[in-house]
């Protein structure tokens, strides 16, 4: 016989919850701190989240399941116009989500177009003012004051995904607002994403190092084959540019910049898998494909 329930037992609570926020203001970087482990690529180009990942923390009285998605913008392709869509289908889905503003920066149009576009929804929403150690204790009580006047929130909470400081209590409270309900994932399960599509987006993440301001949002990387050969895993992945002049700039002078995002994604496969990996890696041109149907459809779009 089953013994009966503590009443003083906490009630165990499981949903999904997510960041949303203009370019840069620290999303994916928080949901890698909140989980401990890299699930989300960060850069500091805008629009570097393409795909939702879905990152499960497990906690003794629920779990709380992040979706990293990418950020609304106002589209110039028809790539943008996608991602925006996967935008708002998955706040309309989640539980909880959270408006990061950055403590060093003032609240702007941006900020204010993003808070009128999530107010309507039936998702809890909290303001995450992110980035704190980078400004003094005045310039915090400020920013918060500000925010606590730009909408309705269920809480406010002031966090450093870089220092650590007030995570937990960021995960604390994402967690009170999520709905009583069983487990949803598996116990050993840290996210629901393909590995190719998290070693494609690692790949891309160092492909993004370095390059002039035009060429992030033209980048785009498939991983075409993974082969377990004894304790070395070889992935063969090409990365996909616009344009011949794009191309010239992602391999570099003597390939030297195809060499150094090679290493770079190399290093951070082997962290993400714990093995020994072999990467071969193709410069390869598709022309336009942000705005062609059917070369979005090929790219994973």
């Amino acid at each position: 016989m089953a013994a009966p329930a503590r009443r003083d037992a906490p009630t165990y609570r499981a949903g999904f919850a997510c960041f949303v926020g203009r370019p840069n203001a620290g999303k994916s970087t928080l949901t890698n701190a909140i989980v401990g482990q890299k699930i989300a690529i960060t850069s500091n180009k805008p629009q570097t989240t393409r795909h939702v990942i879905r990152a499960v923390l497990h906690r003794p009285d629920g779990q709380l399941v992040l979706v990293d998605t990418p950020g609304l913008h106002r589209p110039r392709t028809l790539l943008g116009e996608r991602l925006n869509d996967l935008v708002r289908e998955t706040w309309s889905e989640v539980d909880v989500i959270g408006l990061c503003i950055p403590a060093n920066e003032p609240i702007g149009r941006g900020d204010r177009f993003i808070t009128g576009e999530i107010a309507a929804l039936k998702a809890t929403v909290l303001a995450v003012v992110t980035k704190t150690d980078l400004v003094d204790k005045k310039r915090l009580a400020e920013q918060l004051l500000a925010v606590s006047e730009l909408g309705d929130f269920a809480d406010i909470v002031p966090v450093s995904a870089v220092s650590g400081h007030q995570v937990d209590t960021l995960v604390d409270v994402m967690a009170r607002y999520l709905p009583p309900s069983p487990q949803l994932y598996p116990d050993d399960m840290l996210t629901d994403e393909p590995e190719q599509v998290l070693i494609g987006e690692l790949i891309r993440e160092a492909a993004l190092e370095g390059v002039r301001d035009e060429l992030p949002h033209s980048i785009a990387v498939v991983v075409e084959e993974m082969l377990q050969e004894g304790a070395v895993t070889k992935i063969y992945a090409d990365v996909y540019v616009e344009r011949p002049s794009q191309k010239a700039i992602v391999i570099g002078a003597k390939a030297s910049r195809l060499k150094q995002v090679g290493t770079r994604a190399r290093q951070e496969i082997e962290a993400l898998l714990d093995k020994r990996v072999y990467l071969d890696l193709h410069v390869r041109v598709a022309k336009d494909w942000q705005r062609d149907p059917k070369q979005l459809r090929k790219l994973g779009f």
